[in-house]
């Protein structure tokens, strides 16, 4: 392990930080060392880390930035603070994604396609006769690289009569063609085919071919007179008669619907409908490489570079160790020029000192052309981390926001190193983190707390690690010095095995295992192994598919002719399926986009108080029903900020701030709706009551108690009721929602399940919500999670490990059984650390 620096060279000091839930605080945190920041969730070490420190370096050197091009980056704000000095320039590396985008990909965010692009250019094997590419001709995101038949997508969409009929048993008043619009629109475009004297009443089989094809792919538009409600025989009288008809109507054939509304609709839901009706298939023309003829004629290593791009980085590191070999320059004399050998080598060179931390951080499994939307936010940040240890800045602070989140243990070792390179560099790092050894490993602790919201924004802590033993207050104390036991338990019993066969997915390959019903399973397998593929994509596939759907709340996608088209999951489930009524996936994804989706709404407690307020002798006497009282509805809300309790004030040369809303002061609702008080607090006071505040408020009404019971249970005390979707992490996102069908009355036996549930969260937290998923367990439900840390695992009923390395590595079951069990097999690379747990 290398030697640590015990002795840092200087102090960012940070005076009165009041940022989010900061109480006011001082403290002094040492530059060029691994500074741990810790607490339970919610405590306020993000908003220390992040929104202080890191965001008052960013504002520091946008100082020194042209006015014109602050305009063109995304700026994190004014920090609240009196004072830091000795503060260096930062870089931010955070879990989230930013916009994601299917063009984005592994080789584009760290910049290894720029530099393959170059490779092919200079050094590749052109065909006799043909001249030299430039780098950008061999990139599908530019006019003169992309495939001209798919626009550099690799794919092209069909929609044809297979994909918008789907029952040609049907009329066209029965809706035959499922592709058009549902309700109002859809039988304007009825009435319109109407009025044009198309039979609506014969089996759309039995219609001429010639007239199926116009309704179908016609790009006119006719506009003709509609009878609204009339029968076809009434119709043609009142056109015969020249009637005045109920309005004019716009024809729209099915495939131009299609396809208008996908390339243009706001409407993520309209967009996710439409897509149903659209068949992806691999461009003919380039067989899916996305590039056009020229650049796939160009061979390096035997390999187009649409092929070099799918190789995993662990394949491509051999094929550039091969070149970069002293003998390469003589054994291609024939078929290359010394020209092309050299820059051969010299990029080959190159491009092995940049994969080597990529793989060394346990992301050797992914080609090139991955997609970011298909990674996880783990992922995502260790392909930046990996990044920026080739970037040789020097004298910077990084801060980086759980690095070991969605890490196996196996990897974490390889994550430590890496961190210790940058502060080798002479940088300093700032680790937001709940790892317990990542926290042992520092050389220095900031723990905020003592517990979350109102509750912390305090610093308990601030030394090297070993002297947090000595504070009594602290959450992370306990877990750090006194090794929590699981509580001995012995195993429950299967009430049944869900068996599933021939699972065939990513490199999933003819897979076939089996889930205990009634029991609390954990999947466990490093990074990249296969878990997600057959957990989340897989099982729930498979079983939402018996069960017509996988129930689950959550905002479509969005959607684009970009993103990559979903895969189905090939396999079975032979047995198990009556043993299970309901499947509830409870993901991390946010519980909505806008800050009119908030905690309250989201769970329905809201419509509970909405009907409190509502049955109140000032809102009776007034005329107010329940929703007056929502924020949604002009009725109630303020109309200046149209209930959203804030305005945007663009601002030319800097980032638009909120301020709250000059004419409601952020309350969100009229003066009139304001003027109802339940209680002696009206709606908006409601709405900024904190969960544990609530409990006391509503302790008399039953159905809002229940729900902010669990809420509170499960942690998440600290959130105020209106706490807008955009504020919470993803960790309390999905929590939210386990709460929300935790308070539900269980109808029949569900299947939860839930990928990484930990992420994000401090041990006291997982603590609690364990508790919770064992509740579910105990009420004859049954419980999946994909999971890595090992006190949950060592708790589980029933582990499955997949691997046993990743990618094509992976995809395998290395072992299933108790957590006794598979922590003693030598093949598994969760053993070990599983032993530790148990």
């Amino acid at each position: 392990m290398p030697p640590r620096n015990p002795t840092p060279t200087g102090f960012v000091r940070v005076r009165g930080a009041r940022e989010h839930n900061l109480k006011n605080i001082d403290v002094d945190i040492p530059r060029d060392a691994l500074v741990v920041f810790t607490g339970v969730s919610g405590s306020g070490k993000s908003s220390l880390a992040f929104s202080t420190l890191y965001a008052e370096a960013q504002r520091r050197y946008f100082e020194s930035v042209a006015p014109y091009a602050r305009r063109l980056i995304d700026q994190v704000g004014v920090p609240d603070v009196d004072a830091i000095e000795g503060l260096p320039p930062a870089v931010a590396l955070q879990q989230q994604r930013g916009t994601p985008s299917a063009r984005s990909s592994v080789g584009s965010v760290t910049t290894l396609s720029s530099s393959i692009r170059m490779l092919y250019s200079r050094a590749g094997h052109y065909p006799a006769g043909q001249a030299m590419l430039y780098a950008e001709d061999f990139s599908p995101n530019t006019p003169q690289g992309a495939c001209p038949e798919c626009h550099g997508l690799g794919r092209v969409y069909e929609v044809n009569e297979a994909t918008m009929v789907s029952d040609p048993s049907l009329t066209i008043r029965e809706r035959a063609v499922a592709a058009w619009p549902m309700a109002w629109q859809g039988q304007n475009l009825r009435d319109i085919l109407v009025t044009m004297g198309y039979d609506v009443d014969t089996p759309w089989r039995d219609l001429p071919q010639e007239q199926r094809d116009w309704i179908l792919y016609t790009e006119e538009t006719p506009t003709v007179p509609v009878y609204a409600g009339l029968s076809p025989a009434q119709t043609r009288a009142a056109l015969k008669r020249k009637l005045e008809p109920s309005y004019q109507g716009t024809f729209s054939g099915a495939r131009r619907y299609v396809m208008h509304t996908f390339m243009h609709s706001q409407s993520a839901q309209m967009r996710k409908r439409v897509s149903q009706f659209m068949r992806p298939s691999p461009c003919p023309l380039c067989q899916g490489k996305r590039l056009k003829r020229a650049a796939l004629a160009v061979t390096f290593a035997g390999r187009d570079i649409g092929e070099l791009s799918r190789l995993p980085l662990q394949t491509l590191a051999e094929v550039f160790r091969s070149v970069a070999a002293p003998g390469y320059l003589q054994q291609h004399e024939d078929t290359l020029t010394l020209e092309k050998r050299l820059a051969a080598q010299r990029i080959a060179h190159e491009l092995l000192e940049r994969i080597a931390p990529l793989i060394d951080l346990g992301l050797g499994y992914l080609a090139l052309e991955r997609s970011t939307p298909t990674l996880s936010s783990g992922e995502l940040q260790r392909l930046r981390l990996a990044t920026q240890l080739n970037s040789q800045l020097f004298g910077v602070i990084y801060v980086l926001d759980e690095p070991s989140a969605g890490l196996h243990p196996a990897d974490s070792e390889a994550l430590f190193d890496a961190l210790q390179r940058l502060k080798q560099a002479g940088n300093s790092v700032y680790v937001v983190e709940h790892d317990l050894d990542t926290m042992r490993r520092a050389d220095w602790l900031v723990d905020v707390g003592p517990a979350a919201g109102e509750h912390g924004g305090q610093v308990l802590y601030s030394g090297p690690p070993a002297g947090l033993a000595e504070v009594e207050v602290s959450r992370t104390r306990a877990y750090l010095f006194a090794p929590q036991q699981p509580a001995a338990r012995a195993p429950r019993q299967p009430q049944a095995w869900l068996q599933l066969e021939g699972i065939t997915r990513n490199n999933l390959n003819n897979l076939s295992t089996r889930f205990p019903l009634g029991c609390f399973t954990s999947v466990t397998g490093i990074s990249g192994s296969g878990k997600s593929s057959l957990v989340s994509q897989a099982l729930l596939e498979l079983v939402g598919a018996h069960l017509g759907h996988a129930e689950q709340r959550a905002e479509p996608e969005e959607q684009s002719l970009e993103d990559e088209p979903e895969q189905t999951s090939a396999g079975r489930v032979s047995a198990g399926l009556d043993n299970i009524k309901r499947l509830v996936q409870v993901d991390q994804k946010p519980i909505g986009r806008t800050p009119r989706s908030n905690l309250a709404t989201y769970t329905g407690l809201f419509d509970y108080v909405r009907k409190l307020f509502a049955s109140t002798e000032q809102a009776k006497a007034n005329g107010f029903d329940a929703g007056r009282f929502s924020f949604n509805v002009a009725k109630g809300r303020c109309e200046n900020c149209e209930g959203e309790g804030f305005v945007s004030v663009e601002l030319l040369f800097m980032p638009s701030v909120y301020a709250p809303c000059p004419t409601c002061h952020g309350a969100r609702y009229n003066p009139d709706t304001l003027a109802v008080t339940w209680q002696g607090m009206n709606i908006a006071q409601v709405l900024q009551l904190t969960v544990d505040q609530a409990l006391a408020v509503f302790a008399e009404q039953p159905p809002v108690r229940r729900c902010l019971q669990v809420l509170q249970d499960i942690g998440l005390g600290y959130l105020r009721l209106g706490q807008p979707a955009t504020e919470l992490s993803g960790g309390e996102a999905q929590r939210i929602k386990l709460a929300t069908e935790l308070q539900r009355t269980a109808r029949g036996a569900t299947l939860y399940v839930l990928d990484e549930p930990t992420n994000g969260l401090h041990p006291q937290d997982i603590d609690r919500l364990l508790v919770q998923l064992n509740r579910l367990v105990d009420a004859g439900h049954s419980v999946v999670v994909v999971e890595h840390d090992m006190r949950v695992v060592a708790q589980s009923d029933w582990v499955i490990d997949i691997g046993p390395g990743a990618g094509d590595a992976g995809g395998k079951v290395v072992v299933s059984g108790t957590p006794q069990t598979v922590a003693q097999c030598k093949a598994s690379r969760t053993a070990s650390f599983l032993a530790k747990a148990l």
